[in-house]
Order: structure tokens, then sequence, then C-alpha cells
């Protein structure tokens, strides 16, 4: 397994970039793993639309493991890549990393990987129902992973 100072950086696009409010914390103050794993799930649907042009749903998160809290004011973003094409399905492999801007001490400016997970999302019609993925017509990001 990788670990989080195996890799400097962020690996992937940025997808999103926000910043969690007081309503989102747990009673320690921390924030909501729950929040983060929305947070990441929109960042990775946008990424399968965009990839396979049509109508996607998450089926499966894989292995998400939570490395460091997250608090109110920290900016959060999300990156991904495209892991795997398939006939129905895409899978994002997506990165959460943190900067602290509120804090002071060493972690103050400091950015660091907060979670990572692969998200399978499947092609549907307008139905709702799976359809095969038009390689044709995918976007560049995919092109190369394919």
């Amino acid at each position: 397994m990788i670990t989080p100072t195996d890799v400097p950086g962020p690996q992937g696009e940025l997808l999103l970039r926000t910043m969690p409010m007081p309503a989102d914390t747990s009673f320690n103050g921390d924030i909501f793993g729950g929040w983060l794993m929305s947070q990441m799930d929109l960042a990775g649907s946008m990424m399968a639309k965009e990839v396979t042009r049509t109508r996607t749903v998450t089926v499966a998160v894989e292995s998400m493991q939570f490395i460091k809290p997250v608090r109110v004011g920290d900016v959060v973003c999300c990156y991904g890549r495209v892991k795997r094409v398939g006939t129905t399905s895409v899978t994002i492999m997506l990165e959460v990393w943190v900067r602290p801007i509120l804090h002071t001490g060493k972690d103050q400016f400091t950015t660091f990987k907060v979670t990572e997970a692969a998200f399978t999302y499947v092609a549907i019609d307008q139905e709702g129902k799976k359809q095969t993925i038009d390689k044709t017509r995918l976007a560049g990001a995919a092109e190369s992973s394919v």
C-alpha cells in the first residue's frame, strides 16, 4: 500500500475545490467522512459523465481509507484520473488533498492527502438501464487508458 508520504503531490486532474462548514462536523469538531465521500462522488461523477458522454450512476467505492482529519476552514481539493473504462462502466481513482489555511504551526500552508478511493460508475440510458459505453465517443481523458 502507498502511504501518504510516498507520493509528493496530487495525482490527476483537479475536479473540485471546496471548503467545509461548521454544519459538516462531527461532535469532535472534525468533518464527517460521509461529507468528504459525498464531495468525492460529485467530483468523480462529473469526470465519469465527461468521459462516457452519457448519464452515469455510482455503483461501487473501493477501499476508502481516511488518513487525516479535515477541519472547518480547510481547503478541500479533489483530484481524479481514469483508472479503467469497461463495456458499461468507468472507474475513477479519486484523491482528496487538503490545505489547512486557518491552522497554526507546522501544518499551516502544508498540503497533505486525507483520503483516496476508486469510484466505479455505470453508464445508463434515459430509462435508467445499464448501457454500453460508446468508445468512439470517449472524451480525450479516457482514450489513453482504454
